[in-house]
């Protein structure tokens, strides 16, 4: 099943429609896949079965885009500790 793609904006101002729907969305922004939402309805277990099903879904597509996930992991957490470290603080001037 394809993800239908749709801009941030239309995401958050149809939400309530995506929400309801059972087709997956591929939220976008500038062009560039940012997430995906992967709506569940019901019980508990057929919310499994839809995680379970989206992450084969979402396996298949990074498989066919030839995606290295380890490598994205290890991108992502250098990011995000070049973005939390402590900023050194300006010079102040007497």
């Amino acid at each position: 099943m394809e993800a239908t793609k749709v801009g941030i904006r239309e995401f958050r101002a149809g939400m309530a429609e995506f929400i309801a729907s059972s087709t997956p969305v591929a939220v976008t922004r500038h062009g560039q896949t940012i997430g995906y939402f992967i709506p569940t309805h019901g019980q508990v277990e057929a919310d499994i079965a839809s995680l379970k099903k989206a992450t084969k879904t979402l396996d298949r597509m990074l498989a066919a885009k030839s995606v290295d996930v380890d490598a994205v992991v290890a991108e992502f957490k250098t990011t995000r500790k070049r973005s939390s470290a402590p900023k050194k603080p300006a010079a102040v001037m007497a």
